[in-house]
């Protein structure tokens, strides 16, 4: 902790924000985590700064197309001509007093134009209750938060249930501050949480998803993730995490399912990972309690086809979550074929290259990535050198060979000059009947043969040449089919 905060510490891009305020006879101090942030000797992400303008007047002092306002707590969006994306918007906000929190997540009324002790006043924990002003280089700290930061110490301004009950949301961002910053949650901080958790249920769903990956994107969700559970809170985000607790594995696993899924997030964010990735580390052994059933074959727990019930719980869970489309997609692949590298011995390059077309070129790498992940979350210190080569060398290999139809030595073009055919779906579906002959023998991709073998596929029926076409993905729906019906029979379900 530095205990003072310098001018150098300050972008020019904020203090001229701050400045413009001060020249047209506003005061305009620094507020919320970016202060708490340059106490700690942090570099904040966002800058914000409270002010006793109102919207109106903060507006006039830029341009129209220099400002944006689009909230109902008065905030206005400064933007800046930096390069660096952090900075190319400065938040500035009015001082406000805010009115009861009748649903627990929104004021029912705002006020501004009141004093700055009001504002900081209704601010959530004491650290990000501190303002300092560039301009005089003075700091207003009413609620001794240089105290808590120098104690490493996470407590609520004034009354906690009082601050949980206006947002409960405050009580996960107490998690994940706690976590991020390594502080302490306060004894009746912790213990109003405990008491207030069930009021998350009022919380829009996407505000908790939000809250909860900002905390896998800390550089502790382990930590996180743990207090959340311990706190009661975890229940209300992902409580399926909570039927791996005591599951034990055997093997090579030393620890249950529940822990083996954090450790393996938690080792995919000591490596900064993406967000995908954590969520898929997080979730990768999601279906294993529903599949666990005792002995098999010199093992005490066998968990057979936990990767399809995983990756369909998965898309449950974050299609609840209301998560990005896109997010959620390669998260469901990462986890329906994470076991995918489990055994080299087993694998063929023809079945890298299907591997690839099913979760995409750029998901191939982060599905190795997360065997790295998997590996660690049970104990071991790191893959084993030699497999992760092999797995590595096969990866390359299979990149080289063809995996679209971009890679095929023709193309459209050629075959309707052969053939004397037309653009249409014929035409689409022998491009991917000659994909994949390829996927299966990339000898085959060569001028000679692609031609001669495109000129014959066009002599088909276009109902014959869709079944051709479309057999990788009737391939993958019969086996996804298939480990369905072999899981209910292993697990004696109808």
């Amino acid at each position: 902790m530095t205990n003072t905060i310098s001018q150098a510490q300050i972008p020019a891009e904020v203090q001229h924000v701050a400045q413009t305020l001060e020249n047209a006879g506003f005061a305009a101090y620094l507020v919320g985590g970016c202060t708490r942030d340059l106490l700690i000797g942090r570099t904040p992400k966002d800058w914000d700064l409270t002010t006793n303008a109102t919207p109106e007047q903060i507006q006039a002092l830029w341009t129209a197309d220099e400002t944006f306002c689009n909230n109902d707590y008065g905030t206005v969006g400064v933007k800046t001509d930096s390069e660096d994306t952090t900075l190319q918007v400065i938040e500035v906000t009015p001082y406000r007093s805010e009115g009861v929190y009748s649903d627990s997540r929104r004021p029912d009324s705002v006020e501004f134009g009141v004093s700055l002790e009001e504002d900081l006043k209704r601010r959530d924990f004491t650290i990000n209750a501190i303002a300092y002003r560039p301009s005089d280089r003075t700091t207003v700290d009413l609620f001794d938060g240089v105290g808590d930061i120098a104690k490493k110490r996470l407590k609520t301004v004034g009354e906690p249930d009082q601050r949980f009950t206006e947002d409960a949301l405050r009580m996960m961002r107490a998690v994940r501050l706690a976590g991020q910053l390594n502080f302490a949650i306060e004894s009746d901080t912790m213990q109003s949480i405990l008491e207030n958790k069930d009021r998350l249920e009022n919380i829009a769903i996407e505000r908790i998803a939000d809250e909860f990956s900002r905390l896998l994107m800390t550089d502790t969700p382990l930590q996180g993730i743990v207090m959340m559970e311990r706190l009661g809170l975890l229940e209300y985000v992902i409580p399926e995490l909570l039927e791996g607790i005591g599951c034990e594995q055997g093997g090579i696993h030393d620890f249950d399912v529940y822990e083996h899924n954090l450790r393996t997030c938690q080792a995919a964010a000591d490596k900064q990972h993406p967000l995908h990735l954590r969520y898929a580390a997080l979730l990768h052994d999601i279906g294993k309690p529903a599949t666990r059933r005792t002995g098999g074959k010199n093992k005490k727990y066998t968990f057979f086809g936990h990767e399809v019930v995983g990756a369909r719980m998965t898309n449950k869970i974050m299609q609840r979550l209301r998560l990005p489309r896109e997010l959620t997609d390669q998260t469901v692949n990462l986890v329906r074929w994470h076991m995918f590298f489990a055994d080299p011995d087993e694998i063929t390059l023809s079945a890298v290259r299907r591997t690839i077309v099913r979760i995409g070129e750029d998901n191939i790498e982060n599905l190795l990535d997360l065997r790295v992940c998997d590996r660690i979350g049970t104990g071991r210190p790191k893959e084993q050198p030699f497999r992760f080569r092999k797995y590595k060398a096969m990866v390359d290999q299979a990149l080289r060979d063809p995996i679209s139809v971009k890679l095929l030595k023709t193309n459209g073009d050629r075959l309707m000059e052969l053939t004397g055919e037309r653009p249409g779906r014929k035409l689409g579906y022998v491009l991917h009947a000659l994909l994949e002959e390829a996927l299966d023998d990339p000898a085959k991709n060569t001028v000679t043969y692609m031609e001669k073998r495109g000129v014959e596929l066009y002599k088909l029926e276009e109902n014959e040449l869709q079944v051709l076409a479309e057999a990788g993905k009737a391939k993958q729906a019969a086996e996804e089919a298939a480990a369905i019906k072999d899981i209910r029979r292993e697990h004696k379900v109808g």
